[in-house]
C-alpha cells in the first residue's frame, strides 16, 4: 500500500487497538493527544464502497501516526447517513445517537488523561452533529466546573490545502460532492483488491439539495452528487493520500501546540 516508514518513537505500538493498556499507560506519560477516525457507512454511487467515508480519515490516520507516532483510535464508523437509506447497505445513527455516542467517547478518554482529541472525519453529513456534540460537552463541562484540560478538535481530510490542489488538477468539474472521485480514488488505495468499474449516466452527475432518503433517491438516482468517480485509480489514491497525510499531519500539529 504504499506504506511509509515508521519514524523512531517512544511508543511503538500508538494504535489503541493494537496496544495493550501499559503501553497505553506510557504513551500517557509522554503525550496526550489522540486521532479518532470518524466516517459513515453509506452508499457511494456505482462503484464506491459504502465504507468510502470510514476508510478515507482511517487510512490517513495511520498515516499521519506513521509520521507523528500520534495514537490513533478505532474508527466511529456509522455516523449521521438518514438522506442515504433508501440505498441499499446504508447504517445511520439519529442525531441524537451520534451525539451520546461521541460524549461517551470523550469522556472515556479525558477520564485515562488524554488532552487533545482530534476527530479526523470523512463524511460532510456528521459535521453539523459533531458540532453539536462537541457544545454539549463543552457545556457540560462549564456547568459541572470541570477543570479537565482538554480540547476537541474536527476536521475533515478533505478540506487540507495539498488534497485540494490535487483534486481540482485531477478532477476539476467532474469532482462534485458525493461519491468524488478522489474519495473513491483513495479507498481504491487503500483495498486496491476491491476496485470496481462501472458506466457513468450521465458522465457527471446532477447537482442538487439533499433532503430526506426518498427524496435524495429520486433526484440522485445512483447515489451520486455533481461527480463522475469513473476517473478514480489506485494511482490518484496514492498522491491523494500522502498529500492528505500531510495536510492532516501539519494541521494536528497546529492543534497540539496551541497555547
Amino acid at each position: 500500500m504504499g506504506r511509509t516508514e515508521r519514524p523512531n518513537r517512544k511508543c511503538p505500538m500508538p494504535r489503541l487497538q493494537l496496544s495493550t493498556w501499559q503501553e497505553v499507560d506510557t504513551y500517557l506519560h509522554s503525550r496526550r493527544d489522540i486521532i479518532m477516525p470518524i466516517g459513515s457507512t453509506e452508499q457511494h454511487g456505482p462503484n464506491g464502497l459504502i465504507g468510502t467515508d470510514s476508510i478515507c480519515p482511517e487510512i490517513i490516520a495511520n498515516g499521519v501516526e506513521e509520521k507523528s507516532g500520534v495514537m490513533v483510535g478505532p474508527t466511529l464508523s456509522i455516523g449521521m447517513a438518514q438522506h442515504h437509506m433508501a440505498f441499499a447497505g446504508t447504517i445511520t445513527y439519529r442525531p441524537q445517537v451520534l451525539i451520546e455516542t461521541l460524549k461517551d467517547v470523550v469522556a472515556s478518554l479525558t477520564k485515562h488523561g488524554f488532552e487533545r482529541i482530534y476527530f479526523l472525519n470523512g463524511h460532510g453529513g456528521n459535521i453539523a452533529t459533531i458540532t453539536a456534540a462537541f457544545n454539549e460537552i463543552y457545556t457540560e463541562s462549564s456547568l459541572k466546573g470541570s477543570n479537565r484540560p482538554f480540547r476537541l478538535k474536527l476536521q475533515s481530510w478533505f478540506m487540507g490545502r495539498r488534497f485540494r490542489e490535487i483534486s481540482k488538477e485531477l478532477y476539476g468539474d467532474s469532482e462534485g460532492s458525493h461519491a468524488t472521485p478522489s474519495e473513491v480514488s483513495l479507498s481504491y488505495y487503500a483495498y486496491p483488491d476491491f476496485v470496481k468499474k462501472a458506466e457513468m449516466s450521465p458522465k457527471i452527475a446532477a447537482k442538487g439539495p439533499i433532503r430526506d432518503a426518498d427524496d435524495y433517491r429520486r433526484r440522485f438516482p445512483d447515489g451520486r452528487i455533481g461527480s463522475d468517480p469513473s476517473l478514480s485509480t489506485v494511482a490518484h489514491g496514492e498522491r491523494i493520500y500522502h498529500a492528505s497525510v500531510e495536510d492532516m499531519a501539519e494541521d494536528l500539529k497546529a492543534f497540539v501546540d496551541e497555547a
